[in-house]
């Protein structure tokens, strides 16, 4: 075990695996646990802060400098800040953005996101590449003293990391979803008009700007709690169903597999990104299984195997589909009951599953995040094929 010398006025950062990092509080004080995670991106910290993909994450920014933009009422993902804890290098000491409404620092203070800065993010990162993701805590001020007075050891606080649930076996979706059904209408170029079609968008943790952009494509959106049954769902009359992003382990979903299930007997056309691409993976008969560090950031590349096209994506995923790439295979799920499906999209960094497209039902997904907040907007073309696979429903082809 390291021993390394800390006081209340420190911020330090424990790993699972006995690796120790002694830095400056950012945000809040006090304490926090979870599963250990990186975010390459270089902008679009208020986004990943938002996003409840993250919920139950620390999550480490690999780009050194973070919050030269403040913060703003306009980019958050929801209605609060998701992440466990959070880990910079560098945080910017002012403030110099048009749109900011406030700093990064003051935002973390106020919703009790507990953080560490100044310390070596690079080497951390490196070890999490090599070692995978793992639990950790991040401990400030009263946190690192006992009932004693005395400083805390890194062994007590080591014991604190351990006692926190694996990401692996955990069921998160539930704990992130709206409680009540709410309504996105059409806007852009289809404000004020009838829709053109409508959307049930069951919330397993979805991002505001996924229902936007089908808006923006002229659907009324009715995003609806993760607890949904079929039969409200039917109520709802929609031209298609929508499966959000979330968080958590896709194998202990059998709730809403069950629910895709009845979606797909049903004939509805469906969409699903990220979770929703690992529960049409287990809808299916697919495994899912955990990835040693995941993908985390807005620069992944992917290509759409459908097209030949490589798209730079924004990703937050640490779990995958495990399903053949090349040729179509009959899904496995009842001797084939949804006909042929083929990976449509790979991660080019290292042969990830990125997406399923059905062939015999309207019915396919991709495990990153086409509604490209923050950035970029090479996906955004999957939001017009759900339209187009709607359409064609619709006029019965």
């Amino acid at each position: 075990m390291v021993n390394l010398s800390f006081s209340p006025e420190d911020a330090v950062l424990v790993l699972e695996d006995g690796q120790v990092y002694v830095g400056e509080p950012f945000g809040a004080c006090g304490a926090t646990t979870g599963e250990i995670v990186f975010a390459t991106g270089m902008t679009g910290y208020q986004e990943t802060l938002t996003d409840p993909s993250y919920d139950r994450q620390i999550v480490v920014q690999t780009f050194p400098h973070i919050g030269d933009t403040g913060v703003n009422r306009e980019d958050p993902e929801s209605s609060r800040i998701w992440v466990a804890g959070y880990v910079v290098r560098d945080p910017s000491p002012v403030v110099s953005n048009w749109r900011a409404t406030g700093s990064l620092d003051d935002d973390l203070i106020a919703e009790g996101i507990v953080g560490i800065s100044g310390i070596d993010t690079r080497k951390l990162v490196r070890h999490l590449r090599s070692a995978g993701v793992m639990r950790a805590g991040i401990f400030s001020g009263e946190e690192l003293v006992d009932a004693d007075g005395r400083e805390k050891t890194v062994e007590q606080l080591l014991e604190r990391v351990k006692a926190t649930p694996q990401m692996q076996g955990l069921s998160l979706y539930n704990e992130v979803s709206t409680k009540a059904m709410y309504t996105v209408e059409p806007c852009g170029d289809f404000e004020g008009k009838e829709p053109l079609f409508t959307v049930a968008a069951v919330d397993l943790g979805i991002k505001g700007m996924t229902p936007h952009r089908m808006a923006e494509r002229g659907c009324r959106v009715h995003v609806v709690p993760s607890t949904i049954t079929f039969s409200e769902i039917q109520e709802l009359n929609p031209d298609g169903v929508f499966f959000s992003n979330g968080p958590g382990d896709p194998g202990e979903a059998d709730a809403v597999v069950d629910l895709l299930r009845q979606v797909l007997d049903a004939g509805y056309p469906f969409f699903g990104i990220c979770f929703g691409n690992q529960i049409l993976g287990r809808a299916l008969g697919f495994g899912t299984y955990k990835l040693k560090f995941g993908h985390r950031g807005i620069n992944q590349p992917v290509m759409d195997l459908t097209t030949g096209k490589v798209e730079v994506t924004a990703h937050n995923h640490g779990f995958a589909v495990d399903a053949p790439k090349g040729e179509p295979v009959a899904s496995p799920y009842a001797d084939g009951r949804y006909g042929k499906v083929r990976v449509s999209h790979i991660d080019l960094n290292d042969d990830v599953v990125e997406g399923l497209q059905c062939l015999d039902i309207p019915a396919f997904s991709v495990q990153y995040h086409p509604e490209a907040a923050a950035g970029p907007h090479d996906a955004a073309y999957l939001f017009d094929r759900f339209v187009d696979l709607m359409k064609s429903s619709k006029e019965g082809k």
